[in-house]
């Protein structure tokens, strides 16, 4: 009896192949000194032949001697031959293996194959079906899954790079199939956040596919789910003046739902409804949350093509006014879920505020040289801010909307004039941009409820603090520092009674400082990335939320 080996030989004169077996680690194994005994079937392509029977070819035929393996080589005129007495390495078939063929193993994702087992035990979990990525054979599964072949029945389907190579003539189309194979086997590069993205899903059950596409831009929202209560928390706070703020140590809900960094978060201005919650993430979505109660989602938000860097309640606390990458500008009606107003930047947005005198009036500022005044009412810019700077970080207004201080990426070498420029609101005219004249930018602004000064985050890794009235000296003598800023955007504010300040870092860590000693009161490990945003709940005196890189929402209590 003879063992033979069959293949295809359609690509005999293509480029050439190293011979091997494919672990599950998908390294190359040499395995030409390895001569299995006759009949074991360590390969789906190993065919147990009778001795005398010939095997099909398309030019000619293969003989061998009985008592020797021999590997099918075709030559030019179709037939095989070997040296008498001499035992060749056996050949695996390429068009059988699942990982053999270069186009095979770069197609991603691929269906699991389909895992037999014996009728007489029940099926047990296993480790690499139910960990494995979308794309990863199991060795297991693709050995209990055989593969029988009979001569009556010999048709090997060829997958469609394999097919396509047969079609092409060697001579003619040469140059185009090596050139097809070179970039078939160039793997593009996934960057590191979305493979990290990609293994979250494959553990929590998701398909990648659905985790990389994101939600259809321009969806209708639904009317909000709100209760028409006010919550049973928040009601014993309602009558009293604000108490001492007290230093959240716990967890009270992780919000869990946004497939990518969270960039802003804010409470519900109005107290009564101070029990829902805001949150825009990059994943081109904003979701409104009830994370005093239950901690879930009450309504997701799809009406952005790209990603959503700042969302604002209204002032009324019944209106969400978001903009994006996508340099869209809408206004959402959460009771009936309708757009009172949709605009368009020519810039990217990156943050926006509401006048807090006339709500029907927003600032809005992003990667352009200037910064807009909106009316929702017409739908029209009324004001026009221009500065020569790149890109608007933050914005913050004072006097009771008179003034307004936008934050810049503008520095120089020496010092950093225009990074923090005051603006009079109505006449459009630049009052003073000698403000900050340190080189570092700053990320965010933040305004002491009770005092006449404001904050500013910096990329030094310390919170400045500076005077909130002409001519906006900074304080020399208070700053904030022990946390890392490392180029995110670090959000910074401070409690209802002023007494405490809490800002996010670049490590994952929360922490809060005392205003009047600019000591650190306490430092709280909540994230695995970096914490970009902070707030304080406007009533409940001990909650406090924070947003990561990673997407992640927490409350504190």
């Amino acid at each position: 009896m003879a063992s033979l080996v069959a293949y295809d030989d359609s690509d005999s004169e293509a480029e050439s192949e190293p011979m091997g077996n494919f672990d599950a680690a998908g390294q190359m194994k040499d395995t030409c000194d390895v001569v299995k005994p006759r009949g074991q079937n360590f390969a789906s392509g190993i065919l147990d032949v009778m001795e005398g029977a010939a095997l099909p070819t398309k030019q000619g035929s293969c003989e061998a001697p009985a008592g020797q393996h021999l590997p099918l080589v075709p030559t030019k005129q179709g037939s095989c031959e070997a040296p008498a007495g001499q035992h060749l390495p056996l050949a695996r078939l390429w068009r059988r293996d699942p990982g053999s063929c270069p186009s095979q193993r770069l197609q991603w994702p691929r269906t699991e194959p389909e895992v037999t087992f014996p009728t007489g035990e029940p099926p047990r979990p296993s480790l690499w079906t139910s960990h494995a990525p979308a794309g990863h054979v199991p060795l297991a599964a693709a050995r209990c899954k055989q593969v029988k072949l009979s001569w009556g029945t010999f048709d090997l389907s060829e997958p469609s790079f394999c097919a396509q190579t047969k079609s092409e003539t060697p001579g003619e189309n040469g140059s185009s199939l090596q050139k097809k194979r070179r970039e078939d086997c160039v793997v593009p590069y996934t960057p590191k956040r979305l493979r990290q993205l990609q293994a979250l899903s494959t553990e929590t059950g998701k398909s990648p596919d659905a985790e990389a596409q994101g939600p259809s831009a321009g969806r209708t929202p639904g009317p909000l789910c709100m209760a028409p209560r006010v919550s049973e928390f928040i009601q014993p706070y309602l009558d009293t003046p604000y108490k001492e703020t007290q230093i959240a140590r716990k967890v009270l809900f992780y919000l869990r739902g946004h497939r990518g960094p969270v960039n802003s978060i804010q409470w519900c201005p109005v107290s009564s409804r101070s029990h829902m919650f805001l949150s825009a993430s990059m994943d081109k979505t904003f979701k409104v949350w009830n994370a005093v109660d239950s901690g879930s989602c009450l309504q997701t938000y799809s009406l952005h093509s790209e990603a959503v860097r700042a969302a604002r309640w209204s002032p009324c606390g019944q209106r969400i006014l978001s903009g994006g990458f996508d340099c869209a500008l809408h206004l959402t009606d959460l009771e009936t879920g309708t757009q009172i107003f949709s605009g368009r930047s020519n810039f990217r947005v990156t943050t926006l505020k509401f006048h807090p005198k006339d709500h029907s009036l927003f600032v809005c500022g992003g990667f352009g040289s200037e910064i807009k005044a909106w009316d929702v009412r017409t739908g029209k810019v009324v004001r026009s801010y221009k500065a020569t700077i790149q890109q608007t970080l933050d914005i913050l207004f004072l006097q009771e909307g008179s003034e307004f201080l936008s934050s810049t990426d503008a520095s120089s070498r020496d010092s950093a004039d225009r990074t923090i420029i005051a603006w009079d609101f109505r006449s459009s005219a630049r009052i003073s941009n000698q403000i900050f004249h340190e080189r570092y930018t700053c990320p965010s602004l933040a305004l002491h409820p009770r005092e006449p000064v404001f904050l500013a985050q910096t990329n030094g890794n310390y919170l400045a603090l500076f005077s909130a009235v002409w001519p906006y000296r900074m304080s020399r003598r208070r700053r904030y520092e022990g946390h890392k800023v490392e180029g995110y955007s670090v959000g910074c504010e401070c409690s209802p009674d002023g007494d405490l300040l809490v800002t996010g870092s670049a490590d994952g860590r929360v922490l809060l400082y005392c205003f009047r000693t600019a000591s650190r009161a306490r430092t709280l490990h909540g994230h695995a990335q970096a914490c970009v945003g902070t707030t304080f709940h406007p009533v409940l005196p001990s909650v406090l939320a924070t947003c990561s890189w990673e997407g992640d929402v927490k409350i504190w209590h």
